[in-house]
């Protein structure tokens, strides 16, 4: 059964409108939405009709792309999943898609040979391991840190489009401290990766701060078509994020002198993986070795020096080394005798 490339799009479009939890999506509404990102994305004016949008339910519930989607209608009205946390995105792979990924990753692999997509390496692995996994032919001979519990990650695509494409977004998030999750309008910059967590960078409507919204946090998230976009003004994000570990950095923050004191049995492993790119080395002894990172001073470069433990000691700024002196100190006594 051949499928072009427009039809898997609407069958994605689809998947993330039953996927929105936020409102009651009729067949108009599908027909809506569908024939707008089409026009969005790929330039498609004449929309797409009822009969399409009816025949790609029926596609989607059915055994020929493999989906099995549990698609069922509410008062004859309102299409929606039974199954809260299904997603076409999760179906498994049928023998034709695995044939068309291993051509593929052969067009990758040979791509890779050349010097301006030597990056591309890491993906090509991930893809060939994750392919071959997934039909059971080899076990697995690379393995790439994740967290399969991880909650959010079918987020991201959503995101990244309504960056890429300068949509203004409704977010249902609950952070930490809040007893109940709250809807606010956002305007999403840019999607941040840090130890295998997402973050989304944005600013929330009506506020001038910068802000990172975990996406394990995330309940649901919609674009709004009527609202306005707000772009982004500041310095560009790549250079906003340079100085610092982790993603948390208000826009008065500056970056510090930090100077770090290794011993000698780890300093080998920090010098072949530097805490941050501006790192240099100061000086070499039989101690160990003094370096120097021009960071801004956060949470998370407070956890990355706590979990040397007594392997760094923070020469400077003292208000650093007083900070993590005083978690240290903490941490000891839960160890001390009742």
């Amino acid at each position: 059964m051949a499928i072009n490339k427009l039809a898997l799009m609407r069958y994605k479009i689809i998947d993330d409108c039953l996927r929105n939890k936020m409102r009651k999506w009729t067949l108009d509404d599908l027909i809506d939405t569908v024939s707008e990102k089409l026009y969005e994305q790929e330039g498609v004016e004449n929309g797409v009709s009822k009969r399409t949008i009816q025949g790609d339910i029926q596609i989607m519930r059915s055994d020929k792309l493999g989906y099995n989607a549990p698609i069922e209608v509410a008062g004859r009205k309102y299409y929606y999943y039974t199954d809260a946390d299904y997603s076409i995105t999760k179906a498994p792979m049928n023998e034709a898609d695995m044939n068309r990924l291993k051509e593929v990753i052969e067009l990758l692999k040979q791509f890779n040979a050349f010097q301006y997509l030597e990056d591309m390496g890491e993906v090509v692995a991930r893809l060939e391991d994750r392919l071959y996994s997934s039909a059971g032919q080899t076990a697995n001979y690379i393995q790439f840190e994740e967290n399969r519990l991880l909650k959010g990650l079918h987020f991201i695509t959503p995101l990244y489009q309504s960056i890429r494409n300068k949509k203004t977004v409704a977010i249902t998030y609950q952070s930490f401290k809040a007893r109940q999750p709250a809807i606010a309008v956002y305007y999403p910059y840019l999607l941040k990766e840090y130890r295998n967590r997402w973050f989304l960078i944005c600013r929330r409507k009506q506020e001038h701060q910068l802000l990172n919204l975990a996406l394990d946090r995330m309940m649901a998230v919609a674009e709004m078509a009527d609202e306005p976009f707000a772009p982004y003004r500041g310095v560009e994000l790549s250079r906003y994020y340079s100085d610092l570990i982790g993603v948390t950095k208000s826009q008065t923050d500056r970056a510090h002198k930090v100077m770090l004191m290794v011993n000698k049995s780890n300093a080998p492993y920090v010098l072949t993986k530097p805490l941050h790119h501006s790192q240099q080395l100061i000086e070499e002894n039989e101690e160990g070795i003094i370096i120097r990172i021009d960071v801004v001073l956060n949470f998370e470069l407070e956890r990355e020096l706590l979990c040397f433990g007594e392997a760094v000691k923070v020469l400077a700024p003292r208000l650093l080394a007083g900070r993590v002196k005083k978690r240290l100190a903490e941490a000891a006594k839960q160890y001390e005798s009742p």
